[in-house]
């Protein structure tokens, strides 16, 4: 053991810009895009294909039927009844073709947005519990709100709308080229030039209108996340709200929740109302416009030649190119909601993306993994030996990261096995985080630190001060989270687990959990006392057998002949101790004490003969 105190750090966070249709947006799309579509071939790329080769075999079947109405005018006129029973006949085949094609489309729209889904979350994932970036996020980085929010619903959103107007879009350029030639052909260069400016005029507007229901819809889905997470509060802290007598209290409160919410929904009502306006109303001028299209060459004498018949067969079939075109570009117009929506999660989901890279990227300079063991000649105390060590603290400064607030200066430790150590001070001066210091979820600010790699059997377990128990059976509570790693049961392995539930004080959970591997429905926190998580705790602790054990206030709600059972069962076991309590019967368990006094200043003290080591500020 050795000692020595620390140094302070501060953290701000500035405001962030407003989200909207800009150059941010478009980075923030193409970034989740290369999620999407990671390489060639995948599964999405090639479904992306399939979609794109049956809208272009939809179009060329949507345009023979678009023509087959001149076509009747023409054998209608020409009183040709074998023509008419052929042309029906195509006709009928035609639309069965089409509608088969068009559910393809939309059969394979729902598949995307399976696989999108999958594919878009599954990465979030990754970067969210990679490296306890899920713990930076929530406890160090709250700017991000309801992160939970944004991969599991704004993801499911942002896939849905996306893959609704995927179709449109996947076919709009070739849609757009090919009836473009045809009105050219029909109209002349007039009829295109007049629906292009058409559609640029109402790009325009709708541009205009939809900049602001975007940061409306961000923060509409901020104010969902809050109400949610309020319903949530109360339904994990029910009992205790109920002791309080609270309920008059979280009713006006969550009811304040709501109002803001509805409130918000409102305003993003009456901004969509106008640009529904601009919506409906370029819709039926398209209609308009088409006729007026083909009027032009109608009225300057370029068909004076044809009959009538044959007049009105070409006007059917020239409204059908212009109108075509037209909804072509009505449909990219009437697709500005879809736009909104899918820029809205746009901006969330990427903003969470930006985040968890960000986060996952940065590496603490000051702490660095070592081996299992080091060879410790440098180490001056008493007796000092080379011992396999868990954690080399040197010279390490301690901070609070939201606030700067100094706790520890300088402090030099070594950890090694069989060197229990019991961590002891006023509320405030920083014994839980040191331990989280310890486990790597918080930086130091200044100083180095090392410690074994290994976590779980054999290596380092911290238990928290608040226990924490899964979904599911009582063996996945006390194996935990081994099963996931690899598979543990067998005879053998059910005599530990009930041995061990023993030695903490619970062989009638195994009763109340019906057994071992019965899958319960209940929620482990409501079922179980505090006293009894605690318990529970030591179980999976004496079932892991870690040489390390790191011990945030673990027996607090435990008397204290039950605590004194518990750590002797963890020295048989061959543990050596990292412990925070308060309760002097502790000590003799431990061999040192490092006693924390807040403001950087600490000492050290040897349990057997009480011998202070103090720090450079003089404890």
């Amino acid at each position: 053991m050795a000692g020595g105190s620390a140094g302070g750090r501060g953290a701000g966070a500035g405001g962030r810009p407003r989200p909207q249709l800009d150059v941010v947006f478009l980075r923030r799309f193409l970034r989740i895009q290369a999620v999407l579509f990671p390489q060639w071939p995948s599964r999405n790329a090639l479904m992306f294909l399939t979609l794109l080769c049956v809208a272009l075999l939809e179009q060329l079947v949507i345009y023979q039927v678009g023509v087959i109405p001149s076509q009747y005018y023409e054998v209608l006129g020409n009183k040709d009844f074998s023509g008419f029973k052929a042309l029906t006949a195509i006709a009928l085949t035609l639309i069965v073709v089409n509608s088969t094609l068009k559910s393809f489309d939309q059969f394979i729209c729902n598949l995307m947005y399976v696989s999108w889904r999958k594919s878009l979350t599954e990465y979030l994932h990754r970067c969210y519990f990679q490296g306890q970036v899920y713990y930076s996020l929530h406890v160090l980085h709250e700017d991000i709100d309801n992160p939970d929010q944004r991969i599991s619903q704004d993801v499911e959103r942002f896939c849905k709308q996306l893959s609704s107007m995927a179709s449109k879009l996947v076919i709009s350029p070739f849609t757009l080229a090919y009836y473009t030639y045809q009105c050219f052909h029909s109209t002349g260069w007039l009829g295109p030039v007049s629906i292009f400016g058409y559609f640029v005029i109402g790009t325009i507007v709708n541009k205009v209108l939809m900049s602001p229901i975007v940061s409306k819809l961000v923060q509409q889905e901020k104010l969902e996340g809050d109400f949610r997470f309020k319903h949530m509060q109360i339904r994990v802290n029910a009992e205790p709200a109920a002791f309080y007598r609270a309920g008059r209290v979280e009713h006006m409160r969550t009811n304040r929740r709501l109002q803001s919410l509805l409130q918000t929904q409102r305003e993003l009502i009456g901004k969509e109302l106008w640009l529904y306006i601009g919506i409906n109303t370029f819709d039926y001028l398209g209609s308009i416009l088409s006729y007026v299209v083909i009027a032009i060459p109608i009225f300057s004498g370029v068909y004076g030649d044809l009959s009538p018949t044959e007049l009105s067969a070409l006007v059917s079939k020239n409204a059908f190119v212009s109108i075509y075109l037209i909804s072509c570009f009505s449909q990219l117009i009437d697709l500005s909601s879809t736009v909104t929506d899918v820029a809205g999660y746009t901006h969330r989901i990427g903003e969470l993306q930006e985040t968890l890279l960000s986060l996952g990227r940065r590496k603490n300079e000051n702490y660095s993994e070592a081996k299992a063991s080091w060879d410790l000649d440098s180490y001056a105390g008493e007796d000092a030996a080379p011992k396999d060590t868990a954690f080399l603290l040197e010279r390490v400064t301690l901070s609070v990261p939201s606030s700067g607030k100094l706790l520890i200066k300088d402090l030099s430790l070594r950890i090694s096995e069989g060197d229990s150590v019991m961590i002891v001070g006023n509320t405030g001066t920083g014994k839980t985080s040191l331990l989280r210091v310890l486990g790597g979820l918080w930086e130091s600010t200044r100083g180095s630190i090392q410690m074994l790699t290994c976590f779980g059997p054999r290596g380092v377990l911290f238990l928290p001060q608040r226990p924490f128990f899964t979904d599911g059976s009582l063996r996945e509570q006390v194996i935990y989270p081994l099963k996931e790693i690899y598979p543990v049961s067998g005879p053998a392995d059910d005599e530990r687990i009930v041995r061990f539930l023993e030695l903490a004080g619970l062989a009638d959970l195994l009763a109340r959990a019906g057994g071992l591997d019965e899958q319960v429905d209940w929620n482990w926190y409501d079922i179980l006392s505090p006293g009894e998580m605690q318990r529970l705790s030591f179980a999976r602790l004496f079932y892991l057998q870690p040489r390390y054990a790191v011990l945030d206030e673990a027996t607090s709600a435990l008397t204290e002949e039950v605590e004194h059972e518990l750590y002797r069962v963890c020295l048989q076991l061959g543990m050596t101790l990292v412990s925070v309590g308060h309760r002097p019967s502790l000590e003799k368990f431990h061999s040192w004490i490092l006693k924390l006094h807040g403001e950087g200043r600490w000492e050290l003290m040897r349990c057997e003969r009480m011998k202070r080591l103090p720090s450079e500020e003089g404890c």
